[in-house]
């Protein structure tokens, strides 16, 4: 099913997009990530990703929002973007979170060949419970949340789903 926001943007619900996982958990920390791309089925990508999260012991996935097609912003000469948001919980810090997702984004291929680029799977991570760190490598909350449609809309609509 999909549902037109606005002439740039559409909000794609899938079986894994938006879901609820509830599962109990232990797991000390909740991360908030974002996911999105614009190279290959990113549908398919992103149905990959929540497998291969939900199978890593390392994470407990909670919850998924709906995808949003919006375009791209910086590089404007590329395709449009399909993003979402993930929420999970994992005993990791933050910089081992970071890592992970990393390997995550190189399993799927992507390239970073300059900023705003073209990209297979780009996963940043939005919140990482209640902390704030800011080193040179990894800035939580994530700076540019609050300026980016492919964020806001995606979280939105997961506080509207599962209030």
């Amino acid at each position: 099913m999909k549902k037109k926001i606005s002439k740039d943007l559409t909000l794609f619900y899938t079986p894994n997009f938006p879901k609820s996982y509830k599962k109990d958990t232990r797991k000390k920390y909740h991360v908030t990530i974002g996911i999105g791309g614009n190279i290959g089925n990113m549908k398919k990508t992103f149905d990959k990703l929540i497998l291969c999260l939900k199978q890593d012991t390392r994470f407990t996935v909670l919850r998924t929002s709906p995808l949003l097609l919006n375009p791209p912003f910086g590089f404007l000469e590329q395709n449009d973007f399909l993003n979402g948001i993930i929420t999970f919980k994992t005993n990791l810090s933050a910089n081992a979170v970071l890592k992970a997702m990393q390997r995550y984004e190189n399993k799927f291929g992507r390239k970073r060949s300059f900023q705003d680029a073209p990209r297979t799977l780009d996963i940043d991570i939005i919140f990482f419970d209640n902390k704030k760190i800011n080193t040179e490598k990894l800035i939580i909350p994530h700076k540019d949340r609050a300026n980016r449609e492919s964020v806001i809309i995606p979280l939105e609509e997961m506080k509207r789903i599962y209030k």
